[in-house]
């Protein structure tokens, strides 16, 4: 052996060994002694190191149990960390790393009230010295990693600055990584997990870049609840949430390269279930589910597109408070305390140059879908709340763009309270406003509109519908373009006189045909389609008239404009051309009135049925006389028609119209006789053959009176009846047929504040006193023989029905009157105030009991008949009603004396002084009279089929049948 080989090969064999010594026993020792030494120079809290590992030969470190933080509240800690180097580190030029495992690590990630992180007290480290701050802005050492591991890992985040703490916890958290570098173009390969019950399931899988920071893959969240975080929310607005559970995925790209570039694509969010209350506990919003699918998103371009959005039953409650403002407005409304700070803050700041505007997003929706939604909504700012309940609702939208400079589809259905119904579908444009829509509507209930009416008008709003097929064409600009055509109907309205408590307006159905707006244009309206309309008028003891009571007097108001906060200031007016109206036709069907005049003593009444015709084109651009033609029945029999044209907007102009009554009963203007002439009406009929003619404001009127059969009854005294013969006028005046034949010119200057009508009347009076001598009084009278007795008929107490033993009697009649055709009869409604009063008092309070249980059962909704007629009554509702019959009809309140009586006893003396009350009314006797008049009269006209001109109704009586007995309607005969 070579001098000097001994020793060599000595120490290549005792080398190793102390290598081994060193790195495996010695090296761990000191430097685990080392690290606990130096943990209290850089941590604040309690910290240790268990135990060190480390494989000299294959460059293997482990640490055991690191902790930083208090037992059992650690804020920093793992298991263990273990790490392996290859030995080609020291020829590539970087640091490569084979491996590192991280086992169970713990993090607290915790900020408090004021914000700060927990993790920023915890470590002590030094300030960096400028010349190491310069190298580390250079490039990173670089290192390469191929593979990463953490398993089971703990991250607990809480967040005290809201009003109630932030708090998630994440006990199953996995990372993944493989060839991680910090070379340029290095691509890891990365594989996240985590799971928490409440804040979901989250799964990111993809590829990171350090160098330049990139990373692209897919991220999902499962079955998340958004309960952790909405104080962040709750904070912004009051709102509290009471259910919220989403799920999301996506397909991401970030780039850090230059700036912040993120796109998502194929994004999937489902929202289901959700569910939004106010801090009083009141719902907002309900939703069952939402999910958002192909949707892509770009940060750069700043654009979200939308594939598809579907939710079903989404359900939200809306209100207008009393002070005009929404509720949701008032919860979404900033706090003043935050308006008042950022004030401040801005007042302490220099004056900056504003930001400019950046580019707005663009929200792009492919397809929304939302089924079986429910609104809520509430009016306030009524003296009576409105209610309105929309739904079930579907909306289906289209190729939306929130930049609003394309298109969009819109399709809307959707249910209007019990029985309404309103479907939508069209184009819209947001800018510049433009819309294309097709719109109809059936059974939209009008009674909401009641309580904007009540200021104005008395007038209750008991029932209506509207259907309508409308085409809107909405453009925006400078100047609104709105146009709307297609049909309108408003189906059974009724309105009552809450004054009165009597029907005003109502109709079976209104229609508008071929409707044509042009807004601040014309309006265009093919024809009107008025069926069985019905109207009251009434002329009061005053005077005065239902219509103008029932106006509620508004005080002068200026004219004002309201902005967004409320504030009114005055409007400028501006002088506008008139909006044009055309009305191609007017047609009536059916149509019926009633007409009284309280001021006449006794009251007078009349009705107007069968109302048909014909009103023809209508424009107040155009100067073109109108047609006109309608024709009708007064008081079931006498036909009454009006035939000709007027210019509808300025009659003064043009007018020519010819208005024909016949066989109209003159008992019927009885009080108008009683007024005027000083004497009742005992019978008699009317023809009236009126034509008016206006050119230019001048009057020029043929009018021709035919009186048949006129007899007058008793004297009236009236202050207002002319001093004349009129008894003996009247009989001297018929002709040789009975009839009186009275020409009226009436001549004036309609422009003229001096011309009356009076001079028409006393022209009237001094045609018949001219004429007595040439018609001469002719009467003849004769009698029909019988059987039986026909010159009267029997009525059940009561009762304007024919009994059978009347019927019978009546069949003969009308066989004798048909075999002498040159008879007449005349019919004469009796009365009796002992036999009838206390039964027509039981009938009329048993109507008001109908009517007034109708009206309630009206205003609550529900289905009621179509009239009070065949409705009953429980007995258990009549005592209440009773308590409002008493004070509202008799006009006065119960005794003080019967406030101490039981219910029962309480109602029978209530019950009796209403029968007492009307049993003597003089109104209901006589119309019990007229109508046992009435019916001898149909049944002979409709049953026996006699020719109405044969029967004559005389004026009503009363008799002195005793109480219980039958009541006789004397019948007389008298040839034509």
């Amino acid at each position: 052996m070579p001098k000097g080989l001994k020793p060599t090969l000595a120490t290549l064999a005792i080398a190793p060994a102390l290598y081994s010594l060193l790195g495996f026993l010695v090296l761990p020792g000191v430097a685990q002694q080392a690290i606990n030494r130096q943990l209290p120079r850089f941590v604040t809290q309690p910290a240790s190191l268990e135990r060190l590992e480390f494989n000299p030969f294959t460059l293997e470190l482990t640490l055991h149990r690191l902790r930083l933080g208090e037992t059992g509240r650690e804020q920093l800690a793992f298991e263990r960390l273990y790490g392996k180097l290859e030995w080609d580190s020291l020829w590539r030029g970087h640091l490569h790393l084979a491996e590192i495992q991280l086992e169970r690590p713990q993090v607290e990630v915790l900020f408090d009230k004021q914000g700060t992180l927990n993790l920023a007290r915890l470590f002590k480290l030094p300030a960096p010295s400028p010349e190491k701050a310069e190298e580390s802005a250079g490039a990173p050492f670089p290192v390469r990693l191929d593979h990463f591991l953490l398993t089971g890992g703990q991250l607990h985040f809480q967040d005290r600055r809201p009003s109630e703490p932030v708090e998630a916890r994440y006990n199953d958290l996995a990372l993944e990584l493989r060839h991680l570098g910090t070379l340029p173009n290095d691509t890891a390969e990365l594989n996240l997990q985590a799971s928490d019950r409440n804040a979901g399931r989250i799964d990111w899988r993809g590829q990171l870049s350090l160098i330049p920071l990139r990373s692209s893959g897919k991220l999902g969240i499962d079955q998340a609840s958004l309960r952790p975080w909405w104080p962040y929310v709750r904070d912004a607005a009051p709102l509290v949430l009471e259910k919220g559970m989403f799920s999301l995925s996506s397909d991401y790209r970030l780039d850090l390269a230059e700036g912040v570039q993120l796109q998502l694509q194929n994004a999937v969010l489902k929202l289901a279930p959700f569910a939004l209350a106010a801090p009083d506990g009141r719902p907002l919003a309900r939703l069952k589910s939402l999910e958002i699918g192909k949707t892509s998103l770009d940060l750069t371009r700043r654009q979200v597109s939308i594939g598809q959005l579907q939710g079903q039953g989404l359900e939200t409650w809306a209100a207008r408070e009393a002070d005009g403002e929404l509720d949701w407005q008032k919860l979404l409304a900033p706090s003043t305390s935050g308006q008042q700070s950022d004030a401040k803050t801005k007042d302490k700041q220099p004056d900056k140059p504003d930001k400019e505007p950046g580019k707005p997003w663009q929200i792009l929706l492919a397809d929304v879908r939302l089924r079986g939604s429910r609104l809520h909504l509430a009016d306030r700012v009524p003296e009576q709340d409105v209610e309105l309940q929309v739904g079930p609702l579907d909306l289906a939208l289209r190729d939306f763009d929130s930049l609003g400079q394309t298109p969009f589809r819109l399709e809307l259905d959707s249910g209007i309270d019990r029985e309404g119904h309103l479907k939508a579908a069209g184009q819209v444009r947001l800018s510049p406003l433009a819309a294309q829509l097709q719109v109809d509507s059936r059974d939209l209930d009008l009674r909401p509109a009641q309580a904007y009416l009540a200021p104005f008008i008395h007038l209750e709003l008991r029932s209506g519908q509207l259907d309508s097929a409308l085409k809107i064409d909405l453009k925006g600009g400078e100047k609104l373009a709105l146009q709307v055509d297609g049909r309108a109907t408003v189906k059974q309205l009724h309105t009552l006189d809450t004054l009165k408590n009597r029907d005003f307006v109502k109709w079976r159905q209104l229609t508008l045909e071929n409707l044509r707006y042009r807004h601040g244009e014309q309006l265009g309206i093919e024809r009107i389609v008025l069926e069985q309309p019905y109207a009251r008028f009434i002329v009061n003891e005053d005077l005065s008239t239902n219509v103008s009571e029932l106006l509620i007097p508004q005080g002068e108001k200026q004219p004002a404009q309201v902005t967004q906060k409320g504030t009114k200031y005055p409007t400028e007016k501006t002088a506008a051309q008139p909006l044009g109206i055309h009305i191609g036709a007017v047609e009536i069907k059916d149509g019926s009135a009633n007409f009284a005049d309280f001021s006449l003593k006794p009251n007078f009444a009349t009705a107007i049925q069968q109302l048909n015709g014909r009103i023809g084109s209508l424009d107040n651009r155009r100067q073109k006389p109108a047609t006109v033609d309608v024709k009708g029945k007064v008081d079931r029999y006498a036909p009454v028609s009006i035939k000709g044209s007027l210019t509808p907007f300025d009659p003064l102009e043009s007018l020519d119209i010819t208005t024909r009554f016949q066989r109209v009963e003159l008992t019927t203007l009885t009080p108008y006789s009683g007024k005027f002439a000083g004497y009742r009406i005992r019978k008699g009929r009317l023809n009236l053959d009126l034509r008016y003619r206006i050119d230019k404001g001048q009057l020029n009127a043929e009018n021709r009176l035919v009186l048949e059969q006129l007899q007058l009854g008793e004297q009236v005294d009236s202050p207002d009846a002319v001093d004349l013969p009129i008894r003996l006028a009247v009989a001297l005046l018929k002709d040789s047929r009975g009839r009186i034949a009275i020409d009226l010119p009436v001549k004036g200057d309609l422009n003229n504040p001096e011309f009356r009508v009076m001079p028409i009347v006393w022209q009237t009076l001094r045609n018949l006193v001219l004429r007595t001598a040439q018609a001469p009084f002719k009467f003849i009278a004769g009698l029909v023989d019988g059987e039986a007795d026909l010159s009267q008929v029997e009525f059940r107490p009561g009762s304007s029905e024919l009994d059978a033993t009347a019927q019978r009697n009546l069949d003969a009649l009308g066989k004798a009157l048909k075999e002498r055709p040159q008879l007449r009869l005349e019919v004469e409604g009796m009365s009796a105030q002992a036999s009838d009063g206390p039964l027509l008092a039981e009938q009329r309070l048993e109507r008001e009991y109908r009517e007034l249980y109708y009206s309630i059962l009206q205003r609550r909704g529900e289905r009621v008949p179509a009239s009070a007629d065949g409705l009953k009554v429980p007995e258990g509702k009549k005592g209440p009603l009773l308590e409002g019959i008493y004070r509202s009809r008799l006009k006065r309140q119960p005794p003080e004396e019967w406030s101490g009586l039981d219910k029962k006893r309480r109602a029978a003396r209530l019950r009796e002084a209403v029968l007492t009350d009307w049993a003597d009314s003089t109104l209901l006797l006589r119309q019990l009279a007229q109508a046992r008049a009435t019916s001898i009269k149909a049944y002979l006209v409709e049953q026996v089929g006699l020719d109405d001109q044969r029967i004559y109704q005389l004026d009503v009586g009363v008799s002195e049948a005793p109480a219980g007995e039958r009541v006789s309607v004397p019948l007389q005969l008298a040839s034509e």
